[in-house]
């Protein structure tokens, strides 16, 4: 049996999800297809434990990088780290850590990322650039979503750079202190940080509809400092 990473009750936002749009018919088709693929891959992988929640596919692999690989690429983090960027200044206070790209060139940082591609089983020219998060007492990210609105104006730009986002993979690289809990507001659970788990989600439903259900949160750090990793990938090649 795989390992299970510890969960915390999360409280669900009131009132019921609207529905969005996925984008373009090609999105949702994607969408349903590397849905699939990625859950028969990971269902088959006996290190990969599927979260028991309604609603959405989330999956956990404990210790899927060492210690040594966590402190290694905590320091990388620390050699990008800016305050994080958002697709509006009105989303500035949702979003209050420090995050940056790692450097895509560095051997250590492919040979992980050819770790997380084979684990999903997803072609690697789909995927972005794995980005850093570090989170210092009082730092948080509010609720959101890891897909884009198609009737957001930053939309005809991601439909030129690869499209909607499909799977999520975040690996805690750090035990904290005290908060920091990743939580899933809809599907009422939150998971400490866990040093070395990656946690992967699908963005979408098993239909390709985007999944309002993944809705999720970075809560604020109370003790200590907290470092993430995270990849995203595309329904097509990520320019």
């Amino acid at each position: 049996m795989p390992d299970q990473p510890a969960f915390v009750p999360a409280t669900p936002p009131p009132g019921l999800p609207p529905a969005y749009d996925t984008g373009p018919p090609s999105d949702q088709n994607a969408l349903a297809r590397l849905g699939a693929a990625v859950r028969t891959r990971l269902e088959a992988d006996p290190a990969a434990y599927r979260i028991p929640v309604e609603g959405a596919e989330l999956y956990a692999v404990a210790r899927f990088l060492s210690p040594a690989e966590c402190t290694r690429f905590m320091g990388l983090v620390d050699q990008v780290a800016r305050p994080s960027s958002t697709y509006t200044p009105a989303e500035a206070v949702h979003r209050t850590s420090y995050s940056g790209d790692v450097e895509r060139g560095d051997p250590f940082v492919q040979m992980i990322e050819r770790r997380i591609d084979d684990l999903l089983g997803i072609e690697p020219g789909f995927g972005e650039s794995v980005q850093g998060q570090r989170y210092a007492v009082g730092q948080e990210f509010k609720a959101h979503h890891d897909w884009f609105y198609p009737r957001a104006a930053y939309w005809p730009n991601e439909v030129k750079r690869g499209g909607q986002r499909s799977w999520t993979a975040m690996i805690y690289l750090n035990d904290v202190e005290e908060g920091g809990t990743t939580e899933f507001l809809r599907l009422g659970i939150g998971i400490p940080p866990q040093a070395g788990t990656l946690l992967a989600w699908n963005n979408a439903r098993p239909d390709g509809i985007v999944n309002d259900a993944t809705l999720h949160a970075a809560t604020p750090v109370l003790r200590g400092q907290k470092y993430v990793i995270t990849k995203w990938y595309r329904t097509r090649r990520w320019q």
